[in-house]
């Protein structure tokens, strides 16, 4: 959040810091060039690469010495002479080869922040899938298939496999883009490595980012322009083609075959925490396209991942970084926020305002509101008294407020504040290099920051959420903001300075500009309704494009000028220039002697480990609800995610979905967007579309900025109206959804998935991403432009697959292999079914996940063509941690019986009311264990429907009709 102030605010930093001394800075850190004696070539075209030698093979695989095998090039940095390599056979489908320096100087990210798995204790060598070859001299090393030995391998470092060097910059603005050599470089402050890829195949992942190219990155073929994706986390509201939040270097490969019309997947993660560029690139007239890491620091981790399906890819890399955490049943609800809930009566306000409308709210939250003096773990004693706020969230049930990342310091001898006190007498705080305290500034004023490798934080942590809770703020989640981590200077800007004369920041007399694209507030006004006595608002001619332009950003940092080459020496295309720019200087010190400059990248990630580690302290039993900024690999065991402080445009509507794409594949499958939008104010149309795309993603949250235009679904009876046809749909779904993701927490499986991984060897889908399924069996098509009454969608199968309307059961009518025009009135979103399904539905959505779930099931069965149809279903409490007792559900359907089977030690209370049979021919006979007198079958969508059968879902069933 407020990323879109960060720039307005960043300009006060040299007022901030300009009581600093030049020595002063030096001494702190905020001076991070520090020079040095050696003179780098800046090229890496006589970099020698290495050679291989002492070769031992084992069990799990084999490790060798890599030797430098020539003169130093020292480009960007110190020539390593020596490393090593280890290759393990991990499991059938996946490979590990980490290439590191022999010393272990290099920063390696530790098994406490990222545990992985131990050494296999079973040998894969002979059987895996994935075959490590290699040369000697010099060294490279590629990656085949076993079972597919002649096609072209997953991953070939061989110089004879890329293209020939030197290759003139792809943007002659930045010579950085040229490629000198594909050499192997391992220095102490630059890594690269190069791959040759199949020519323009489909590369999926490499984020975080808002890729202008969409899911499907850009390869530099096909008229585009190649890819640079930095990972450098940054605070910045929701750029297009640019780095962001946080930094996930796993990419998923989805390659064709043309010849044969199949296709297969495979992954590959560079385990990492350094600051890095990955290039995506098709040079001129070559044959291949290729991927480039150039790395500021650490090793060469790789792991490979064999799939061959695009599900299996993101499940074997689970399996390495970790499965997701097990999400409460409520956190399925729908969550109401903005930035400006002033105090507790606008909360009961608002919470009022929800239940007349009959909108369902399962969850109030509370940004930075709630604080005293914008301090993290208080409340603001007038505005959000501890008694009524207890009160308040009593009678909700369910609250999460922001944790903001900068801890204030206490600006005087009588300020008394407890959580940056207690920091300081237990050493948890970052440093800076000469052992004071990193003072940054964010909303409190001068701030520290904790230090998440400091052995103390948990309890310190916990402590601070535990008083919180106490002081009545009785939180259910937690949601992390800024923990990038952000700040309003760019060095230790509190060190010397006079803390009472930094004020806390104040947004009082904001204006929020802007409204969505068509709505033109100077003709219109404020209100952003669709109509205003009876005339339609919308702005734009019938036909035209409304959509911004999506651009490719400059040169980047690599070509500007001001940005410091020497530290480190090669500059990565961190957008906003200089690495230490609105965040922590590079050389701040962690526990350990760890710098900033080799862990930035993990600081969302280990403030996630933490807080749902304190907040299992705090609410024992109960599974923590967490919703972080900023993420790296492995961040989904611990939280979910949002998709940061996007606009109220149409253009981000859409963009919404491949950020939900995109966190399938990196393990954080409970994301979503800010509804309607957070900056810029929304308007009618526009917010009733969104709030019925984001019923069908996995975190469904409405939230909005400081003085915007209010956007509560209460606000316009359109949108209300939308939102309650939505809502319980999503509520009625609980079960598919709840299923998916327990499927998710043990098996790594995404529960949101892009139609090619269903259908993957349809070309026509591999650029599909204003469409999604959730699951295998729901296919959504929202409506992503104003003014439309009908949309445009393909229906995977190429007329294979029978796909139903949800909510009339009726076939749909598709065009084979290209897109069907569907109907799309204002509140309707166009959801499917798809055939060979069946359904385990709340046959009542009420107000709460509560409520819902103490109603009766349905069941809701889509045969294919065959007359055959499958599904499955985890039910347990919803709620306790670890997770106790479940039940699963195993439905099948063939030759005109339906046979429900049940296993499990969790006793299921509630009854399944209703079957629903799509695609049954008028039967004469229905039987039920025994003859059924209360079934209908309608001629229309030829649906058998038996009611009123209260059958106990503890136990076997069989459904039969003739």
């Amino acid at each position: 959040m407020f990323s879109l102030l960060l720039g307005i605010l960043y300009a006060l930093a040299p007022t901030v810091c300009a009581s600093l001394s030049h020595i002063q800075r030096a001494t702190v850190g905020s001076e991070l060039a520090t020079g040095s004696a050696t003179a780098y070539s800046m090229n890496v075209t006589n970099c020698p690469g290495y050679a291989l030698g002492s070769l031992q093979e084992s069990d799990i695989g084999l490790t060798a010495q890599l030797t430098l095998a020539g003169p130093t090039c020292n480009a960007y940095g110190l020539d390593i002479s020596y490393l090593s390599i280890e290759v393990t056979y991990q499991s059938q489908s996946t490979l590990h080869v980490k290439i590191y320096d022999t010393a272990n100087q290099q920063f390696t990210i530790p098994e406490s922040v990222i545990e992985r798995p131990a050494a296999p204790t079973t040998s894969y060598t002979g059987s895996s899938d994935l075959v490590f070859n290699y040369d000697a001299m010099p060294f490279a090393f590629w990656i085949t298939r076993r079972s597919d030995p002649d096609a072209m391998p997953l991953f070939d470092t061989r110089t004879s496999s890329l293209p020939p060097t030197p290759i003139q910059p792809f943007n002659a603005s930045d010579p950085s883009t040229a490629f000198d050599s594909f050499s192997l470089v391992f220095e102490d402050q630059y890594l690269q490595v190069a791959s040759a890829l199949p020519y323009g195949t489909n590369i999926y992942g490499l984020g975080e980012v808002i890729a202008s190219s969409g899911f499907r990155r850009d390869i530099g073929t096909d008229g585009g322009v190649g890819t640079i994706q930095t990972h450098w986390n940054r605070d910045v509201a929701d750029p297009i083609d640019q780095n962001m939040y946080g930094s996930h270097p796993i990419y998923l490969e989805h390659r064709y075959n043309a010849t044969t019309g199949k296709a297969s997947s495979s992954g590959v993660l560079l385990l990492g925490a350094a600051g890095s560029d990955i290039f995506l690139q098709t040079p001129a007239g070559s044959k291949v396209s290729l991927i480039e890491y150039r790395l500021i620091g650490g090793i060469l981790d790789f792991y490979f991942f064999s799939g061959p399906t695009d599900a299996e890819v993101i499940d074997q890399y689970g399996s390495i970084i970790g499965y997701p955490m097990w999400q409460p049943a409520w956190g399925f609800g729908f969550h109401l926020c903005r930035w400006g809930y002033r105090n507790v009566s606008d909360d009961t306000e608002n919470v009022a305002q929800m239940r007349a409308a009959g909108i369902p709210l399962e969850v109030q939250w509370n940004d930075i509101d709630l604080y005293h003096s914008y301090r993290d773990f208080t409340i603001d004693p007038v505005t959000f008294p501890g008694d009524e706020l207890r009160a308040f969230i009593q009678e909700l049930f369910l609250d999460i407020p922001v944790v903001d990342v900068g801890i204030a310091v206490t600006v005087n001898s009588t300020d008394v504040y407890d959580p940056f006190t207690r920091g300081v007498e237990e050493d948890v705080w970052i440093k800076n290099p000469d052992g004071s305290l990193y003072m940054g500034q964010v909303w409190p004023g001068y701030t520290v920051f904790p230090d998440w490798f400091s052995e103390n934080i948990l309890s310190v942590w916990t402590e601070g959420l535990q008083n919180w809770s106490d002081m009545g703020v009785e939180f259910s989640g937690i949601w992390l903001d800024m923990n990038e981590a952000s700040s309003f200077c760019s060095d230790s800007c509190g060190t010397g300075a006079n803390f009472s004369a930094l004020a806390p920041l104040s947004v009082v007399g904001i204006v929020v500009p802007g409204y969505p694209e068509c709505y033109n507030d100077t003709i219109w006004g404020p209100s952003g309704n669709m109509t205003i006595n009876g005339t339609s608002t919308n702005s734009c001619a019938p036909g035209s494009t409304t959509m911004a332009v999506v651009e490719k950003r400059g040169a980047g940092a690599g070509g500007q000028q001001g940005v410091d080459l020497n530290s480190p020496p090669y500059a990565i295309h961190n957008a906003i220039g200089s690495l230490y720019r609105n965040t922590l200087a590079t050389n701040a010190t962690h526990y350990g002697g760890i710098a900033e400059l080799d862990v930035h990248n993990l600081f969302g990630l280990m403030q996630g480990k933490t807080t749902h580690l304190a907040v299992q302290s705090v609410l024992p039993g109960k599974r923590p609800f967490l919703i972080s900024r900023s993420t790296f690999p492995s961040a989904g065991k611990w939280t979910g995610h949002w998709l940061g402080d996007n606009y109220s445009k149409w253009q981000y509507m859409y963009l919404n979905i491949q950020g939900v794409l995109q966190f399938q594949i990196y393990q954080i499958p409970m994301v979503g967007a800010d509804t309607c939008g957070f900056n810029g104010n929304t308007d009618e149309e526009l917010c009733n579309r969104w709030m019925q795309l984001s019923a069908f993603m996995p975190f469904y949250r409405n939230h909005n900025m400081y003085d915007a235009l209010p956007q509560e679904p209460y606000r316009w009876p359109s949108v209300a109206n939308a939102s309650r046809i939505a809502i319980a749909a999503r509520y009625s779904l609980l079960p598919y959804w709840y299923t998916l993701f327990a499927n998710a927490s043990t098996a790594g499986f995404p529960p949101v998935r892009a139609l090619f991984y269903e259908f993957p060897d349809e070309p026509e889908l591999f650029t599909v991403d204003r469409q999604w399924l959730v699951g295998s069996d729901i296919l959504v098509t929202p409506v992503l432009t104003p003014g439309a009454t009908t949309v445009d969608g393909i229906f995977p199968g190429r007329g294979s697959v029978v796909w139903r309307d949800w909510y009339t059961h009726a076939v749909v009518n598709a065009t084979s292999g290209g897109n069907t025009t569907l109907d799309a009135p204002i509140g309707h979103i166009n959801v499917h079914i798809r055939d060979n399904s069946v359904l385990l539905l709340h046959q009542e959505p009420a107000y709460t996940i509560y409520e819902t779930q103490q109603g009766p099931y349905a069941l809701l069965v889509s045969l294919n063509a065959a007359g055959t149809a499958f599904g499955t279903a985890y039910v347990d409490d919803g709620i306790s941690f670890p997770p106790g007792p479940s039940r699963s559900l195993t439905f099948q359907a063939a030759e005109g019986t339906l046979t429900i089977e049940s296993m499990g030690e969790f006793a299921i209370q509630q009854k399944l009311e209703t079957i629903t049979v799509l695609g049954v021919q008028k039967p004469a006979q229905v039987t039920l264990d025994g003859p059924v007198q209360g079934w209908t079958w309608d001629e229309a969508t030829e649906a058998l429907v038996v009611s009123s059968v209260s059958v106990d879902l503890n136990g076997q069933v069989t459904l039969a009709w003739k």
